[in-house]
C-alpha cells in the first residue's frame, strides 16, 4: 500500500491497515523505516488529543484482566480506546515470549476498541521500541484512550512517565506487595494505586492493603501536579470499582490542565522523543558505517583487554565519526 492509502485509511479507523502501519513502524527494515517516517509525519497534525494511561503492576497482579474491564467501562462511557500490550521478549530472538492476542478477548470484540500487542525487544522502560510512535497512529486513527499495559514493574518501568498522562500502578493485598510503597522509585511517579482483585476471601485483606497505602502516601512529598496521591481497589472479575477510578482519572485530568502541568508535561514528552530518536539515528548510522563499526569492534577489545580505558576509547570513536575535531 501506498503511504498516501495508508494514512487515509488510519484517519478513517480502519484497524487493519492501522495494525500494518504499526507493522511497518516497528520493522527495522530501510525501505519500511522510511515509509514509517513518512506515515507518522502525515499522521501527527491529528495526534496529541487522546488521553494517556500506563498501566504497571508486577507478574500475575491481573493488568491484562484490569484494562478489560476498565476498557469496557470506558467504552460504556463514550470512549473509544486503544491498547498497546508490551510482552518481555526473548534475549535470543527478540520475539514476544508471552503472546497477547490470546488474552481480552470482549474487549477485542468491541468495534471501539483497538488492542496491539508488540515485543519490548530488550527495550526499557516497559514499554518497545516504538510505543510512541504507535501512540501518534491510534490517536490520529481517533482513539481517545490510549492504555499502555508494560511488562512489568521494576526500576527502569519509571521511563514509560515520559509518553503518557496518568499513571496506574496494580498491587495485590496479603504478599507484602503494599509495603514497596514506602519506598521511592515507582511510588513517585505513579498517580493512582489500585489494589487488584478485591473480592472473594480477599476482600478484608484488600481492605487492610488500602488503608496502609494510604498511611504511606502521607509521607510522601508535595506533588508536581500537586494531585493527591491516592489509593482504591478494584475486582476486574466483578468489574468493580472501575467507575471511581474513572472519577480519579478525570479530577486529575481537570486540575492537571488547570494548572498547566498537564501541557508542561507534554511538551517535555516532545522533548524526549526528539532526543530518542537522535539517539536511535546516531547509533543506526553509527552502525552503518563499516570504518566506524570496525573501528569499534577494535576500540571495544582493547578497552576489554584493559589496554586502553573506555573514555579515551569513545573519545577516539567520536573523532573518527567527526563529531569532535582532532586535538
Amino acid at each position: 500500500m501506498t503511504t498516501k492509502k495508508i494514512v487515509e485509511g488510519i484517519l478513517n479507523s480502519d484497524r487493519s491497515i492501522l495494525s500494518k502501519a504499526i507493522t511497518i513502524i516497528e520493522s527495522e527494515r530501510k525501505d519500511h523505516q522510511k515509509k514509517a517516517k513518512e506515515i507518522i509525519k502525515n499522521c501527527l497534525p491529528y495526534s496529541g488529543n487522546s488521553f494517556r494511561i500506563a498501566i504497571t503492576g508486577i507478574p500475575g497482579v491481573g493488568k491484562s484482566t484490569f484494562i478489560e474491564s476498565f476498557g469496557q467501562h470506558l467504552i460504556s462511557k463514550g470512549g473509544k480506546i486503544a491498547v498497546l500490550t508490551i510482552d518481555p521478549s526473548s534475549l535470543e530472538s527478540k520475539g514476544s515470549i508471552l503472546g497477547d492476542k490470546t488474552r481480552m478477548e470482549k474487549l477485542a470484540s468491541k468495534k471501539e476498541a483497538f488492542i496491539r500487542p508488540s515485543a519490548s525487544k530488550g527495550s526499557l522502560g516497559g514499554v518497545a521500541k516504538k510505543t510512541k510512535e504507535s501512540i501518534i497512529l491510534c490517536e490520529a486513527a481517533g482513539y481517545n484512550h490510549i492504555l499502555i499495559e508494560t511488562v512489568g514493574v521494576g526500576q527502569s518501568e519509571t521511563s514509560v512517565t515520559s509518553m503518557v498522562d496518568f499513571f496506574i500502578l496494580l498491587m495485590l493485598s496479603n504478599t507484602g506487595d503494599e509495603l514497596q510503597g514506602i519506598k521511592k522509585g515507582i511510588m513517585e511517579v505513579a498517580d493512582l494505586i489500585v489494589v487488584n482483585k478485591a473480592d472473594g476471601k480477599n476482600i478484608k485483606n484488600t481492605k487492610i492493603a488500602v488503608a496502609e497505602l494510604k498511611n504511606a502516601i502521607h509521607l510522601q512529598a508535595e506533588r508536581k501536579s500537586n494531585f493527591p496521591l491516592n489509593a482504591l481497589s478494584c475486582s476486574s472479575i466483578n468489574n468493580e470499582g472501575m467507575k471511581e477510578i474513572l472519577i480519579t482519572i478525570k479530577e486529575y485530568a481537570k486540575c492537571t490542565i488547570k494548572n498547566g502541568y498537564f501541557h508542561t508535561k507534554r511538551k517535555k514528552q516532545n522533548e524526549a522523543w526528539l532526543k530518542n530518536i537522535l539517539l536511535n539515528e546516531l547509533t543506526n548510522n553509527l552502525n552503518e558505517k563499516n570504518n566506524i563499526s570496525n573501528e569499534l569492534k577494535k576500540l571495544a577489545n582493547e578497552v576489554s583487554t584493559r589496554k586502553i580505558d573506555p573514555y579515551t576509547a569513545v573519545e577516539k570513536l567520536m573523532i573518527s565519526f567527526k563529531y569532535l575535531k582532532k586535538r
